[in-house]
C-alpha cells in the first residue's frame, strides 16, 4: 500500500543534495518491504554510489550490504567489487568493510561477485579484487571459511590461473597456500601440481627468452616452500637437470643486479633435498657432476694442456660450488656407487685431484676468515664487511664438510649441512663446524681465493647484492612475465569494459 511513497523516495535520487542524502538512507531501510521494486531500488542506490558528492557516495556505499538478500547478494558483491577502484581512501575502506560484512552473510555468493570481476572486469578492478582476497581471506573466522567455501575458492582460482601475470600468480599462491584444507600433504601436492602446470615443464626451455626464464624461476620459488619428505620436488629437479643446467651460462634476465646463474643453482640446491625416485637418475647425476667440474678447477701444474695451462691461479667460485656440491651430494645418496662404478678410474682420479686442490684453497680461506672474525661479537658482526665474511665462512665450512664426505672410500653421503642462506637448524655432530656462525641473508656472487689476498679482495661483492630478496627468493618482479602471449603468461581475450552492474 505504500508502494507509491517508496517510489517517491526512489525518485529522490534525481533531486538535490538533501533529497539524495535522504534517499541514500531510506531506500535500503524499506527495501525488504517492496520486493517488486528491488531492481529499481538497487539501480537507484547505484546512481548514488556514483554521485559527484563524496559524502552522498559514502553514505550510499555504507548502506549497500542491506540490499544483499537472497538472489541479490552476488549482484551486490559484484557491484562492491567494482567500487574497489575508488581512489578516495575513506570510500575504499567503506567498500572493504561492506564486502567483509556480506562475506559473513554468504561467503560463496560474495566470492562469486569477486571472481566474476577478476575474470571479466577492468584491470584496476581485477588487481584490487585479487589484493582484497590475498589480504582479507585470512582474517575471516572458520565458520565463514568452511570446507565448501575453500573448495569454491580453489575451483575459481584455477580458472583465473589459466591466464595470469607473474605478480598475480604469486598473490594467488599466497591465497591458496593459506587455505586450511590445503595444509594437508594431499593439499600441498595439489598446489605443487598447480605450480608445475604454470611453469609449463613440458615445454622446451629457451635460455635466451627472459619471459621463459623468469616464469620458471617465479614458479619454482613458489613451489620450494611446499616441498617436504612427503611432497616431492622430482619433476622440478628433473627439469632443472635436463634443461636448465646445460644452458646455465646462456641464461638471461631483465632483473637488474640479479646473478641469474646463482639464483638457479640455489633453487636447485633447495629442491634437491626433497627429490623422490627419479627416472633418469644416472644421466641427470652425470649432468650435475659435469656442471660441478666446470667450477672445480685443476691445479695449475696439473693442467699441462688443459683448461688452466699457463694461468696463475684459478678462481674458486665458492657460492656456485656450495650449491652444486650440495645438490650432487643429495642426489648422489640415491646412487651411491655413481663415483666408483659409473665413472671410469681416470675420471674419478681427476675429480679427487680437483677436490683436493679446492680443499687446499678452502683451508687457507677459512683460516683467513676466522682470523678476521676472531673476537668479534654483536654490533661488530653487523657491519656490511663482516656480514660478508660470516656468510663466506658458512659457505666454505659447508663445502669443507661435503668434500670430506666425498673423500671417503667409498664416497659417503651421510653428512648434513644447512645451506648458507637458510636459517640454521638444530645442529648435529656433522653440522657443528658448518653452523658455527650467525646467519645472514645471502651469499656473495662469486669468490676467488688465494693466501696472499685479504678477505675483502677475495669477496669483493657488488653493491646492493645483500637484500633479503636473494636470500629468501621472495622478490616479485612486476610485469616480468609480459611477453608475446598477451597479458603476462597468456592472452586474456576480450574483456568487457565499463559498468557491468
Amino acid at each position: 500500500q505504500h508502494k507509491d511513497a517508496y517510489q517517491v523516495i526512489l525518485d529522490g535520487v534525481k533531486g538535490g543534495a538533501k533529497e539524495k542524502r535522504l534517499a541514500a538512507q531510506f531506500i535500503p531501510k524499506f527495501f525488504k518491504h517492496f520486493p517488486e521494486l528491488a531492481d529499481s531500488a538497487i539501480n537507484a542506490q547505484l546512481d548514488l554510489c556514483e554521485d559527484e558528492d563524496v559524502s552522498i557516495r559514502r553514505q550510499a556505499i555504507k548502506e549497500l550490504p542491506q540490499f544483499a538478500t537472497g538472489d541479490n547478494l552476488p549482484r551486490v558483491a559484484d557491484i562492491l567489487t567494482q567500487l574497489l577502484q575508488s581512489d578516495d581512501s575513506a570510500e575504499f575502506n567503506l567498500v572493504n568493510n561492506a564486502l567483509l560484512s556480506i562475506f559473513k552473510m554468504d561467503a560463496k555468493g560474495t566470492l562469486g561477485g569477486l571472481f566474476s570481476q577478476i575474470l571479466q572486469g577492468e584491470d584496476i578492478v581485477r588487481e584490487r579484487a585479487i589484493k582484497f582476497l590475498s589480504t582479507k581471506l585470512k582474517t575471516l573466522p572458520e565458520e565463514v571459511m568452511t570446507k565448501e567455501v575453500e573448495e569454491f575458492i580453489l575451483t575459481e582460482s584455477k580458472k583465473v590461473l589459466e591466464d595470469v601475470t607473474g605478480e598475480e600468480f604469486v598473490l594467488f599462491m599466497k591465497i591458496l597456500s593459506g587455505l586450511k584444507s590445503l595444509q594437508t600433504v594431499s593439499g600441498r601436492q595439489q598446489l605443487v601440481e598447480l605450480v608445475a602446470e604454470q611453469a609449463d615443464l613440458e615445454q622446451t626451455f629457451n635460455p635466451s627468452d627472459t619471459d621463459c626464464v623468469d616464469r620458471l624461476l617465479q614458479c619454482t620459488r613458489q613451489a620450494v616452500p611446499l616441498f617436504s619428505k612427503n611432497v616431492h620436488s622430482t619433476k622440478f629437479v628433473t627439469y632443472f637437470c635436463e634443461h636448465v643446467l646445460p644452458n646455465l651460462s646462456s641464461l638471461t634476465t631483465l632483473v637488474e643486479g640479479l646473478d641469474i646463474q646463482l639464483e638457479v643453482l640455489k633453487l636447485l640446491a633447495e629442491m634437491s633435498s626433497f627429490c623422490g625416485d627419479m627416472e633418469k637418475l644416472e644421466s641427470n647425476l652425470k649432468k650435475l657432476f659435469d656442471k660441478l667440474l666446470e667450477y672445480m678447477p685443476l691445479p695449475p701444474d696439473e693442467a699441462e694442456n688443459g683448461e688452466n695451462a699457463g694461468s696463475e691461479e684459478p678462481k674458486l667460485q665458492f657460492s656456485y660450488v656450495e650449491c652444486l656440491l650440495y645438490s650432487f651430494h643429495q642426489l648422489g645418496r640415491k646412487l651411491p656407487d655413481f663415483l666408483t662404478a659409473k665413472l671410469n678410474a681416470e675420471k674419478l682420479k681427476d675429480f679427487k685431484i680437483r677436490l683436493q686442490y679446492f680443499a687446499r684453497g678452502l683451508q687457507v680461506y677459512i683460516r683467513q676468515l676466522r682470523l678476521a672474525l676472531q673476537g668479534k661479537t654483536g654490533e661488530a658482526l653487523k657491519t656490511e664487511e663482516n656480514k660478508i665474511k660470516v656468510v663466506a665462512l658458512k659457505i666454505t665450512n659447508n663445502i669443507n664438510v661435503l668434500i670430506k664426505d666425498l673423500f671417503h672410500i667409498p664416497p659417503s653421503y651421510k653428512s648434513t649441512v644447512t645451506l648458507s642462506w637458510k636459517p640454521v637448524q638444530k645442529a648435529d655432530a656433522s653440522q657443528k663446524r658448518a653452523s658455527e656462525d650467525t646467519t645472514s641473508s645471502s651469499p656473495p656472487k662469486k669468490a676467488s681465493a688465494g693466501p696472499k689476498r685479504d678477505a675483502r679482495q677475495i669477496y669483493n661483492p657488488p653493491s646492493g647484492k645483500y637484500s633479503s630478496n636473494l636470500g629468501s627468493f621472495s622478490y616479485e618482479q612486476r610485469g616480468g612475465f609480459r611477453g608475446g602471449r598477451g597479458r603476462g603468461w597468456g592472452g586474456r581475450g576480450n574483456r568487457s569494459r565499463g559498468r557491468i552492474y
